[in-house]
């Protein structure tokens, strides 16, 4: 089970791992400095008091009884202060600060004085020494609980040096997990309806061997692509003339009923043979250089053209706009989607729309729709692979090569976009929707 606060990517686990290590490091180091700094304080607290304690008791050993209570409140200071007071009568403490508070103050009064350091369980107050004037008074010394104080600028400080740590770290982790993304997004983008871009091979030694292993694993891919499409093209191609040979052949035949059957089965051949041609040439669209097309125009030219020989095809609506795109690649796929509409129900229309506010920019929608039994929901995906055929959603006496949405799809790609099959939003029949970007890389 993942924590929902543990980062998904890398970068953010590393940062997130470093981030807090030197967040308790900092911690540490503080806890560590500031207990060393109140070791510290508490001992030259501890030898100045003595010492203070020394001395006022000597001024107040000359000072007239009456003049002594004026004076205590001028000998406190900020941890301790002085009072004429009986003594209490409670034990000695026995915690390692009595006792080296005693020695020190001990050591600093006149022979045969004494000092007693006691808790008296005051509020404020952690200490309290018991001692006696030359003249026998009273004296008690009520030391407060000592409290270190942090400087503001000290806080603000380490905050700083934390912030400009975790900074680097952030940079240091962004320069580590870079080539990763960058290998991603190369391979990504490897495929047959695209060139191969080569990755840098520069940085650290590990990135460099893998933008060179990965370089050449493109280069081989690419090359096995490119292989199985000539070969593909080539049997197509050499395929014709023995198909030529045998509707020769077929031609001299006597049984009138036979030739016809031979015909038929020559001419699906021939249909096979041409869309595997048509299949293996598709990769290379991306080869075609772009230009500025007049969208509409383009489809208004392919329905006229179809409408010339005598097929039901209607351009329904269409928005003005120009768009840069490869214009042979673009007709061919339009042509495929209406010929599979025709083929399958009959009839096609056509619309485009922009999907933007800046017409003329797009992105564009292209949708090729039909009336006829449409395609079942988990068999979309499936239609749009070579050589995939549906009995039981298209007639298989037309004809089909189940080449013609394949085509479509690669094209689609090659164009920089997505073909997307669906059910028509009014009736039944199938929606075949183009999305094409506004500008090609």
């Amino acid at each position: 089970m993942t924590l929902r606060w543990w980062p998904r990517s890398l970068f953010g686990r590393i940062l997130l791992v470093l981030a807090l290590g030197l967040a308790l490091a900092h911690a540490l180091t503080f806890v560590l400095a500031i207990t060393e700094r109140s070791m510290t304080m508490r001992r030259a607290m501890v030898s100045y008091m003595a010492s203070d304690v020394a001395s006022s008791l000597a001024m107040l050993d000359r000072l007239p009884a009456a003049e002594r209570a004026q004076w205590v409140d001028r000998l406190a200071r900020r941890n301790y202060r002085f009072t004429l007071t009986a003594p209490l009568d409670a034990s000695e403490d026995p915690s390692a600060m009595a006792r080296l508070i005693a020695g020190a103050v001990g050591a600093t009064l006149p022979p045969g004085r004494s000092v007693r350091v006691i808790d008296p369980r005051m509020p404020g107050t952690e200490l309290r020494l018991q001692l006696q004037l030359a003249d026998g008074t009273p004296l008690a010394v009520d030391m407060a609980e000592p409290r270190l104080q942090v400087s503001p600028w000290v806080l603000g400080a380490l905050a700083l040096q934390l912030a400009l740590l975790v900074g680097l770290c952030a940079w240091a982790v962004r320069a580590a997990t870079r080539p990763l993304r960058t290998l991603a997004d190369a391979a990504d983008a490897l495929g047959a309806d695209r060139p191969a871009v080569p990755l840098a091979e520069d940085g650290p030694r590990e990135v460099q061997r893998a933008a060179q292993a990965f370089n050449r694993m493109q280069q081989r891919i690419q090359a096995h692509l490119e292989e199985r499409m000539r070969i593909l093209a080539a049997v197509s191609h050499d395929l014709q003339t023995p198909i030529t040979r045998l509707r020769l052949r077929a031609d001299l035949l006597d049984d009138t009923a036979l030739q016809g059957k031979l015909h038929a089965d020559l001419a699906e051949m021939q249909s096979l043979v041409e869309e595997g041609i048509a299949y293996a040439r598709s990769s290379q669209a991306v080869q075609e250089p772009l230009q500025r097309v007049d969208l509409r125009a383009l489809l208004q030219s392919i329905a006229f053209d179809y409408a010339d020989a005598g097929l039901p095809v209607t351009l329904l609506h269409a928005d003005p706009g120009t768009c840069d795109t490869r214009p042979r690649a673009l007709r061919r796929l339009v042509c495929n989607l209406v010929d599979n509409a025709i083929k399958f129900a009959g009839a096609a229309e056509l619309s485009l729309e922009a999907q933007a506010e800046a017409q003329a920019q797009g992105p564009w929608l292209l949708r090729v729709l039909d009336r006829g039994p449409g395609i079942a929901q988990a068999d979309l995906a499936a239609v749009l692979q070579p050589y995939v055929r549906l009995e039981d959603s298209r007639n298989r006496g037309t004809g089909g090569t189940g080449l013609g949405l394949a085509i479509a799809n690669e094209l689609a790609k090659a164009l920089g976009g997505r073909l997307v099959l669906g059910p028509r939003a009014e009736g039944p029949g199938l929606e075949a929707r183009v999305e094409l970007p506004g500008q090609q890389p």
